[in-house]
């Protein structure tokens, strides 16, 4: 199995509450669904699930300041305009 799928089921279930919860419901299965390999899928299953509640709501609130905040560059174009 190529990392860039296992990339991407991790990256899904850091950022998507729906698909967090169901991979918490039921681990093996929602792995095994997303067509990964045996040894992902057990992997996965031994993941550490406050460590990804923690993880998946610090990401939130980075994302959440990121939107609120300008960039640097749009930052620095509204001081040149003043």
């Amino acid at each position: 199995m190529s990392a860039q799928r296992l990339e991407a089921f991790m990256a899904l279930i850091y950022t998507d509450a729906t698909a967090r919860c169901a991979f918490l419901a039921d681990p093996r299965g929602v792995a095994a669904g997303a067509g990964l390999d045996p040894s992902e899928v057990d992997a996965l299953a031994a993941i550490d699930r406050v460590g990804l509640e923690l993880a998946a709501r610090s990401f939130a609130g980075k994302r959440a300041a990121r939107q609120r905040r300008p960039s640097a560059w749009r930052r620095w174009l509204a001081r040149l305009g003043r």
